[in-house]
């Protein structure tokens, strides 16, 4: 793992200037934008992010896209129960074994986020207004570098 680096003090330390909380305004930017637009579907960022997902990877474990979205079991069981009473996907019990839950998108499901991507774009375009083709390179670069340095951190037990 790569060292420390002291960029924030405890004495002059601001919340409001913390990249973590710089990041969840962002975040929530985004998220508010993309359900506004997404309202007419009747789809919310909790209902079309596993929806996506399904779409990228196929048949997952309930676990799996619990993990994804970072939720618990219980709140991943109630979602899918909403998503199932829309029609968007069905919970099929694996054939290898049958303790385990899987998740598929229905027709209606595939139809339903068909135009995600192209909201999500516009969304992802607009908050980058401004940037250069480089600078936006240069920000998912940092990014990946969080997310690597964190993943290194758990894997290190810290």
């Amino acid at each position: 793992m790569t060292a420390p680096v002291e960029f924030y003090q405890a004495g002059s330390y601001c919340a409001e200037e913390s990249v973590g909380y710089l990041m969840k305004k962002v975040m929530l930017s985004i998220v508010q934008q993309a359900d506004k637009r997404l309202a007419g579907l009747d789809l919310t960022m909790a209902q079309w992010g596993p929806l996506m997902r399904l779409q990228q990877k196929g048949q997952l474990p309930v676990a799996e896209l619990a993990r994804w979205v970072n939720t618990d079991a219980g709140a991943m069981t109630r979602l899918l129960d909403r998503l199932e009473k829309k029609g968007l996907c069905k919970r099929v019990r694996s054939l290898e074994d049958r303790r385990v839950v899987m998740v598929e998108l229905t027709a209606e499901g595939r139809n339903a986020i068909e135009d995600v991507p192209a909201v999500l774009a516009e969304v992802m375009n607009l908050h980058l207004a401004g940037f250069s083709r480089a600078e936006w390179q240069a920000l998912k670069g940092s990014l990946f570098r969080m997310i690597d340095n964190g993943d290194a951190l758990r894997e290190a037990g810290a």
